[in-house]
């Protein structure tokens, strides 16, 4: 079932829930191929046909290219986000500090008011940058769990069909 991806991003929640729906996915689907495969290979024996010769040599060839592809996904989103969410977190920490060093420096009750508001809203705006590396996060997982998930569901719709 395709799930439009556009309404998790954004959300936190829904992001670590989409994640937890495609593990759940791949799986099962996991559990159907391997099962599959063992029977296989029991039946096959010490040896197997050309056909069974093939699809052991296709599982090796498939994990190692599955493995490549999410190590690639993970290392182009990671340095994406590293530098992001560094640059990020410098300027929270130095607009934070300038907030809060305004507010110590307050001459009146209604200049403290109005520079504790400014601090509140540098505040918040971190919480929000924080909500954005939770659903980064998730995203990374994801990019990195993708051609785990194509490839195990393929197998299974493949060879569910024999």
């Amino acid at each position: 079932m395709k799930r439009n991806t556009r309404t998790v991003l954004g959300n936190p929640f829904l992001a670590w829930t989409d994640l937890a729906w495609k593990i759940g996915e791949m799986s099962m689907a996991s559990a159907q191929v391997i099962a599959h495969r063992t029977r296989r290979m029991t039946a096959a024996g010490p040896m197997p046909n050309a056909r069974d010769r093939q699809e052991f040599t296709r599982m090796g060839q498939e994990k190692i290219g599955a493995a490549t592809e999410s190590a690639g996904a993970i290392a182009a989103h990671l340095a994406m986000m590293n530098l992001k969410f560094g640059v990020r977190a410098f300027r929270h920490m130095v607009t934070g500090t300038a907030a809060l060093m305004s507010l110590a420096t307050s001459r009146s009750v209604g200049q403290s008011f109005a520079r504790q508001a400014k601090l509140a809203q540098t505040v918040s705006r971190s919480a929000i940058t924080a909500c954005q590396l939770s659903d980064s996060t998730a995203r990374l997982a994801r990019r990195g769990l993708k051609p785990i998930h194509a490839r195990a569901t393929a197998n299974a719709r493949r060879l569910g069909k024999r």
